[in-house]
């Protein structure tokens, strides 16, 4: 599942007639296996990994004003970093990754270094994060008075060597097929779209699709600490970003020096990818009863219904609706998922979502044509939105071994969907390309902690979707001396970024002075929308 905010663009459904909605979750590792060869090419990446590392330190980056149409304005300012497409071989071909910073706001004095951000994915992009400064977000201004703000674009993401999988305008085309098989027909079908999606990854970014790892992707983080000029790493991870966190702390855990992981993928190597996607469709239904619930309250406002039934019954009367007749031609039951999905994702789509379904039942259709449609003339916005699709299912599909057999698939999502039906068909087709991935899928690192590591700050909501609790849990159980901040009765996907002083202020006290409580913490939640 993605760990960027669902946007309309973003939610576009894939060629697969899947979400980009199990974007939420991400990545795996290469572990050393048993067998000698394979130990023998995790020694090259490794030792490939060092020569980067040493060549970026040397080089730095050549920091200059950013390109006019990357968005980004000034005193932010962007670079490159060079990097191995594959650490076994250092000196073969070369990818450039796109980075970008801003200097602490704070003194000399009271500069600690830079801290690196991701906000998941896999295809998430990074280089927003500066802009926290620029914009005087007021809950970073503590910590960016002592912290450069650095972002990046990982491999294949954006500007750093981006893949795809599809022309962009078909990937957003609508509408879709429902998700929801009424038949061996229908499931053929998207079978048949799932293998070709494969297929259209290897025409289109074979050479890069081997080297499509979350292992690789911690390299390039190790080789970007290098040319920062930071002997060690803070780093804050959101969603994917989280795994991204654990596998660094596992094979660098000397080179961490802060560390904050939000919103955590589970980091078990059983549950990488394959499981982890499956136990999200559980997770979505949980949360969307829980947006069910706060619309059924607020009847008054959105007219919906005065009890979680009666919302879910307008729901299902959308659905069939939208099957039937696509609303303005183009909005069938696969982009209503799309645009719904943010509902349960981030408490900050509570009320537009809402909104926008009351509209429709008041008889206003368009507003719903307008959020969940793609925008065929958006041509930059739809090349995001398939690259972004790309860099999820290239990741996640050669990070691990995925189940091959279709009867495996067909009866795990068949017996899911029967209590969770909200996401799970359309989170199985998003998936499905790596039941057929033409390269080798690789072994996921086994994530420990290490000597050297130091306390790790874990944050987690107790209902969120995308990242379900036990995520938090497991990488806490796994990172000695690390602290979990659990916030109660809360399911919003991304947790520092929201408005919650028992969080925001052990977020800026581990940042500012390496401090953790001395055990865990249990926080109120934070305050939920008001229509």
């Amino acid at each position: 599942m993605r760990g960027t905010r669902p946007t309309k663009r973003a939610a576009a459904l894939g060629s697969a007639g899947a979400l980009i909605t199990a974007t939420l979750i991400a990545g795996a590792v290469t572990a050393p296996a048993a067998s000698a060869s394979a130990r023998h090419g995790q020694d090259r990446e490794t030792r490939g990994a060092t020569i980067a590392a040493a060549k970026a330190a040397k080089a730095g980056i050549d920091w200059q004003d950013c390109p006019a149409d990357w968005g980004l304005e000034k005193p932010i300012q962007c670079g490159w970093v060079t990097v191995p497409l594959d650490y076994a071989k250092p000196y073969g071909k070369q990818i450039k990754l796109a980075v970008d910073r801003i200097g602490n706001t704070g003194t000399k004095e009271e500069r600690q270094g830079a801290l690196v951000y991701n906000p998941g994915g896999p295809g998430g992009s990074g280089l927003r994060f500066p802009r926290r400064v620029t914009t005087k977000n007021p809950l970073w201004v503590n910590v960016s008075k002592a912290y450069d703000f650095v972002g990046f674009d990982p491999r294949g993401v954006g500007h750093s060597a981006p893949i795809s999988c599809a022309d962009p305008q078909e990937f957003v085309k609508a509408p879709k097929a429902d998700p929801v098989p009424d038949s061996e027909a229908d499931k053929r079908a998207q079978r048949k779209l799932a293998r070709e999606y494969a297929e259209g990854c290897y025409e289109r970014s074979g050479e890069m699709l081997p080297y499509m790892t979350t292992p690789n992707t911690v390299r390039d983080l190790d080789v970007i600490r290098a040319a920062l000029g930071e002997k060690k790493l803070n780093f804050l991870g959101v969603s994917y970003g989280t795994y991204i966190a654990a596998v660094y702390g596992t094979l660098y855990p000397s080179h961490v020096r802060r560390m904050i992981a939000d919103s955590v993928v589970n980091p078990s190597r059983e549950k990488i990818w394959y499981e982890a996607n499956l136990d999200q469709d559980v997770a979505f239904e949980m949360r969307w009863n829980d947006w069910q619930d706060w619309v059924a309250k607020n009847d008054a406002v959105f007219h919906l219904g005065t009890t979680r039934a009666q919302v879910q019954a307008k729901w299902l009367e959308l659905r069939a609706t939208a099957k039937k007749n696509p609303i303005g031609g183009l909005v069938g039951p696969a982009e209503l998922i799309g645009f719904f999905q943010g509902a349960p994702y981030y408490d900050s789509s509570w009320i537009p979502v809402a909104t926008v379904f009351s509209k429709y039942f008041a008889g206003d259709t368009q507003a719903l044509v307008d959020a969940a449609a793609p925008d065929l003339s958006d041509t930059a916005g739809n090349a995001t939105a398939e690259n972004g699709n790309a860099v999820y299912t290239a990741v996640e599909c050669t990070d691990a071994k995925w189940p091959t057999s279709w009867k495996k698939w067909d009866r795990d999502n068949t017996r899911l969907h029967k209590d969770y039906p909200f996401l799970t068909w359309a989170n199985a087709w998003l998936n499905l390309p790596c039941a057929t991935w033409p390269v080798k899928q690789q072994t996921p690192v086994n994530v420990k902690s290490g000597k050297g590591l130091p306390p790790v700050l874990i944050v987690q909501s107790e209902r969120d979707a995308a990242t379900p609790y036990e995520g938090g849990v497991e990488l806490h159980k796994r990172f000695k001396g690390s602290r979990l901040i659990t916030e109660k009765d809360a399911g919003s996907h991304g947790v520092t970024g929201l408005v919650n002083p028992c969080i925001n202020e052990r977020v800026d006290t581990y940042l500012l002075t390496g401090k953790v409580d001395a055990a865990d913490v249990t926080c109120a939640p934070h305050a939920i929308p008001k229509p």
